[in-house]
């Protein structure tokens, strides 16, 4: 029996010593995870009706500035590419310029006109300006297809850094890691659709098809060669 107890204090001993260490190990998929290890189930991207948004600002009586009927022309053209509603012109209220704000509507609507938007795509709505020092737009908004992270970043309900549970021992990431990524990456995606399915193939060049293919009859490599000129920096700034 006293030799029993001998070897069987060291095993415990061990086995403690090993059970913080087995966190270092090179496998993470963790079978009891209170959510996904992967940062892309964790903040899926999603395809949503998002509002497009412009502000207009009133820079005189008489409407808008050339800069402003640019941006409008250009907001005009993707809500004809990609618009799913109408367009609401959201006018702010008890400003004290209603002359001025009339007027740049007014030019809002030329705008549209020219740009091909029928009238009646553009509705008026009033709203209450939250700040009254600051100065209030027309706010343009109608509704279009976007990719969007699902969940919202810059939460943390889990502090796997502390010693008051065993929550640090299980190699997950923060639940916030990649959400910040995710965003990013959706807000650069020019057609949300390219997420959901792939492209369908485009026409072929059919001189270089034919080039590459009489250079095989030929015996020849139909691989282009790309020939760079090299330049010593001597030469270029004109040194010996």
């Amino acid at each position: 029996m006293p030799r029993t107890r001998r070897t069987a204090v060291p095993r415990l001993a061990a086995a403690l010593v090993a059970l913080p260490l087995a966190a270092c190990g090179a496998d993470r998929y963790v079978t009891n995870a209170t959510y996904p290890a992967d940062f892309r189930e964790r903040h899926p991207i999603t395809l949503v009706d998002a509002p497009e948004t412009l502000d207009v600002f009133v820079t005189s009586a008489r409407g808008i500035d050339a800069r402003q009927r640019t941006d409008i022309l250009a907001y005009a053209a993707e809500y004809r590419r990609h618009g799913k509603s109408l367009v609401t012109a959201y006018m702010p209220a008890g400003t004290g310029q209603e002359r001025a704000l009339h007027g740049a509507l007014q030019a809002v609507r030329q705008v549209f006109s020219e740009a091909g938007v029928p009238a009646s795509a553009l509705t008026v709505a009033r709203y209450n300006p939250t700040e009254p020092m600051l100065t209030a737009p027309i706010r343009l908004s109608y509704a279009k297809l976007s990719a969007r992270v699902d969940s919202k970043c810059g939460e943390w309900p889990q502090d796997l850094a502390s010693g008051s549970s065993v929550d640090g021992w299980k190699n997950r990431p923060y639940w916030n890691l990649g959400c910040a990524y995710q965003a990013n990456f959706a807000a650069q995606v020019a057609d949300p659709l390219d997420l959901a399915r792939s492209r369908p193939e485009g026409r072929i060049d059919t001189v270089k098809r034919l080039n590459a293919n009489e250079k095989l009859r030929r015996g020849e490599d139909p691989s282009t060669e790309y020939k760079i000129d090299a330049t010593k920096i001597s030469d270029a700034a004109g040194g010996n």
